[in-house]
């Protein structure tokens, strides 16, 4: 069988660089090399386009841009159906876009490949730009009939006392986010009005946009869907936490915390869990 051809993305201009190393890794170790001739492109902090050839062991290490890269960019040409390395057309047949965060897993990289023609494991443009949005996904998800916490999005430069009115109104303890970042980078769970202000411009260290959100009581559920016409759903995990919420240090290293798969809920529940994830 021929082997295709498959771009690896990793690192990129975002807060989420670090985790991206991380997870490339473990993509890149794990790829079947029988069936795929796998490229390794790293993003660095500043948005050069690497093509790396070195050790896979010095990527989690960020020590992957010291040597053994070849500069490389995305050609939009439907034509050339890959990218240029001196040069010269590298064809390639999919893209794997290992990236966390801004710049990456918001639909920006997604649309670059989408111009060029070349399919991308992973969600395209939409669902990618929509998904990195917290606000307006739950806007969509309540428009689908699934039940979302009470919010309020402050916008750059807005008066920091419309938080202070929602968090009245609302009660605490409250969750304040930047609306487009993931890993749990700049969140905060504030349980007194003297945590708010601060909460806000830690959030605002990541994003213009910030939310607020309720605290919805109970723990946390998660379903895999994978699909588009015909979808295939995973087995529901369920996050077990000590205390607080799944922040960063909860989320990669599992301190405090356990996952259990599967969840443990009656089977009514679990049902019912599959279902939303499908809407």
């Amino acid at each position: 069988m021929q082997k295709r051809t498959l771009a690896v993305l990793f690192g990129g201009c975002s807060g989420e660089y670090e985790v991206s190393l991380q997870s490339a890794y473990s993509v890149l170790t794990h790829l079947d090399r029988a069936r795929y001739q796998v490229l390794p492109v790293g993003i660095s902090r500043r948005g050069e386009w690497l093509w790396y050839h070195g050790p896979l062991s010095r990527i989690p290490q960020d020590g992957w841009a010291q040597g053994d890269c070849v500069p490389v960019c995305l050609s939009p040409d439907r034509e050339l159906h890959g990218l240029l390395v001196d040069g010269q057309a590298l064809t390639l047949d999919a893209a794997f876009p290992v990236l966390h965060g801004k710049n990456g897993e918001d639909g920006t990289v997604q649309g670059l490949f989408a111009l060029a023609g070349i399919p991308v494991i992973g969600c395209g443009v939409l669902a990618s730009a929509l998904c990195m949005d917290k606000d307006r996904a739950h806007k969509l998800a309540h428009l689908a009939g699934v039940d979302v916490p009470a919010s309020l999005v402050l916008e750059p430069g807005a008066d920091p006392q419309a938080a202070v009115a929602f968090a009245r109104q609302t009660g605490y303890p409250l969750f304040v986010k930047p609306v487009k970042a993931g890993s749990s980078y700049g969140i905060s769970q504030i349980h007194r009005e003297e945590e708010l202000l601060p909460a806000l411009e830690l959030a605002r260290q990541y994003d213009d946009q910030v939310i607020l959100e309720e605290t919805i009581p109970g723990f946390e559920v998660g379903c895999a869907v994978i699909g588009t016409q015909n979808l295939m759903v995973g087995e529901i995990d369920e996050i077990e936490l000590s205390g607080g919420f799944f922040d960063f240090t909860e989320k990669y290293t599992l301190k405090t915390s356990a996952i259990h798969v599967p969840a443990r809920v009656d089977q009514a529940t679990a049902q019912r869990v599959k279902e939303t994830a499908q809407v």
